[in-house]
């Protein structure tokens, strides 16, 4: 329920977009030993775990329509023992963060309201609920940034390529839900508009992900460079596949692809400067 292979990635992003991106001159040994960071990065795993027993409390009506084995599953545990662990996971974070400074607390505050806000209600809105998405999953990077006060431009390139594959990958999981959504009434694009729409408007966040990659290739960053340079023929496989794609399993596949090649990248970027 709380998506432990989401933390776990999360967990792996942050630290090494701390040591490659945000901070290089800071080894592994120092950056490990930071007490302040891994506070921030724990305050970010548990308040994110939170954000994803709330959003399936929210989401239990079209989450059995769309995946009833999964709604069986999650829902051994009584929505009110969700909540209570949902409250034990933010206060947690809370905690934590009230360790670093009353900004942190401050910066967390907002990202558990946020989550909350985009769960109860944004998530029925049109359109805004996949930028608002796609926003949420960004944010505890912003929370490293300010941490290290790294506001490079390249920090920008690599924020946006990932905010517009996120946003492709986000809208392509309303395609595979649309059943769920239509029933409930969720203002998704697919159900406003239509699946040819829809996936003409994700075509069009794929594409944008190739300007920021201009520009990151132009930047010294080793072999990080191969996993950009690939990510053109590799997106463009998954447009093709998209556009093909009729069926919720296709649909997935496709979500799937995306989710993987944001595993690749976070891995690779260990190879900057190599």
């Amino acid at each position: 329920m709380v998506r432990g292979y989401n933390i776990i990635v999360l967990v792996l992003a942050q630290y090494l977009t701390a040591r490659y991106i945000l901070a290089p001159p800071t080894p592994w040994s120092v950056l490990i030993f930071d007490v302040k960071f891994f506070a921030i990065v724990s305050a970010s795993a548990l308040t994110t775990a939170g954000g994803y027993i709330i959003n399936n409390f929210y989401d239990a009506a079209k989450d059995q329509i769309n995946r009833p084995k999964k709604y069986i599953l999650e829902h051994l545990i009584s929505q009110q023992f969700q909540l209570v662990f949902y409250l034990v996971l933010n206060m947690a974070a809370f905690i934590i963060a009230s360790v670093i400074s009353i900004r942190v607390v401050l910066f967390f505050l907002f990202y558990m309201l946020t989550i909350w806000l985009y769960s109860n209600t944004v998530k029925r809105l049109f359109w805004l609920s996949n930028v608002f998405s796609a926003l949420l999953m960004i944010l505890p990077f912003w929370a490293i940034t300010l941490y290290f006060k790294n506001f490079d431009i390249i920090v920008f390139y690599h924020a946006t390529y990932l905010f517009f594959l996120i946003l492709a990958r986000d809208i392509i999981k309303d395609l595979e839900n649309f059943k769920g959504d239509w029933v409930q009434r969720y203002k998704t694009l697919p159900v406003v508009f239509d699946h040819r729409t829809t996936k003409a408007i994700i075509s069009l966040c794929i594409l944008l992900t190739f300007i920021p990659t201009y520009f990151i290739i132009q930047q010294a960053l080793g072999s990080f460079h191969y996993f950009f340079w690939t990510s053109i023929p590799f997106l463009s496989f998954v447009l093709i596949f998209l556009w093909r794609a009729q069926t919720e399993k296709a649909y997935l596949w496709a979500h799937n692809f995306i989710k993987i090649w944001i595993l690749i990248g976070v891995i690779s970027i260990a190879l900057i400067y190599r």
